[in-house]
């Protein structure tokens, strides 16, 4: 299994444990993401991260209904995109993308794998779940994040950044700069 599909495995799991917390009544409470709710932050990571995503390069994941079964929506797609990535031909398969020429698993890379963390914790936050992150996790996508510099702020990525103390732990300084308050 390459490295790639061993951390989609790995914050897949984390992200799972998420899902299958939430209250049948708390999908429907309001995410820290404006506008969302729990249900259409999980809506917004399977339609980008795992239905566009292999389009990109011909490949379909289907997504059941979040409104009906979110879980079940949820798990279907992860095992559908896991099988892809353990395939290194399906996964290598290239496309011109934003940044230039790229394959599936450079793009779960760079976007799947963020949103999987980071979302995990809009989810948690919005239901009441376990917010603590994976550290290592952390440390790799607060690197990224800050090497994304000002297209964090483009319309749609994330919001303006939050205060957070500079002695902070490194999640609650990740989630300030991608514009979520830790405290609350």
């Amino acid at each position: 299994m390459s490295e790639i599909a061993q951390r989609h495995h790995k914050l897949a799991a984390e992200f799972d444990r998420r899902v299958v917390a939430v209250p049948d009544t708390a999908w429907d409470n309001a995410s820290p993401c404006t506008g969302w709710t729990a249900r259409d932050v999980l809506r917004h990571v399977l339609e980008t991260s795992y239905r566009d995503m292999p389009a990109h390069v011909g490949l379909t994941v289907t997504i059941g209904s979040v409104d009906d079964d979110p879980v079940g929506s949820w798990r279907g797609a992860r095992d559908q995109m896991q099988e892809i990535l353990a395939d290194p031909a399906r996964a290598g398969l290239e496309y011109d993308g934003m940044f230039g020429r790229t394959s599936l698993q450079q793009t779960v890379a760079g976007f799947c794998l963020f949103d999987l963390l980071i979302h995990g914790w809009d989810i948690a936050r919005a239901t009441g779940g376990d917010e603590t992150l994976p550290a290592d996790e952390v440390h790799s996508t607060y690197e990224q994040a800050v090497g994304m510099g000002e297209m964090l702020r483009t319309d749609g990525v994330c919001g303006p950044a939050v205060p957070v103390p500079s002695d902070a732990p490194e999640q609650d300084r990740l989630l300030g700069l991608l514009g979520r308050d830790p405290r609350h």
